[in-house]
């Protein structure tokens, strides 16, 4: 039986690797690595459609960076709509706030908002998140399950 067409392994790579480093700079930058879902579609989408890659990143940068929010303010935001949304993306924003200065009494009270609208999954999900950051950082660790630093 033969394969349908674009079956098989994935085209090569249409970006250089210096384009590649630099769109996944700012995740770097920002909570300190790159994470494996972001590695996967910068891979992919280098591969498959290098123009959508560059409209996502640039989207990406232009929302996350408003000129009106300092990091940390947009990030604490994103980490509450993350645990609202119940999504395991909270934990990495707050690492990435926490990273900008926010401090675990500002990481806690999103936590409580999120607990106002989500409720109890979501102050559950917020509480592990601050707690497992914690112990990483006592650890000398980046986030939760990093070697040491």
């Amino acid at each position: 039986m033969t394969a349908p067409d674009g079956s098989g392994p994935l085209p090569p790579r249409r970006l250089s690797d210096d384009e590649i480093a630099e769109l996944r700079a700012p995740y770097e930058r920002l909570i300190g690595f790159v994470p494996p879902r972001i590695l996967a579609r910068t891979d992919l989408g280098a591969r498959i459609d290098p123009e959508l890659l560059r409209l996502q990143e640039a989207a990406r940068l232009r929302a996350m960076y408003p000129a009106c929010f300092d990091a940390k303010t947009s990030q604490l935001m994103l980490f509450g709509i993350l645990l609202a949304l119940m999504s395991d993306a909270a934990r990495l924003h707050a690492v990435a706030a926490r990273r900008a200065g926010a401090s675990w009494e500002e990481l806690s009270a999103v936590v409580g908002l999120a607990y106002l609208f989500r409720g109890l999954p979501a102050a559950n999900l917020g509480a592990e998140v601050l707690q497992k950051l914690a112990e990483a950082e006592g650890q000398g660790r980046r986030t939760p399950g990093d070697a040491p630093a």
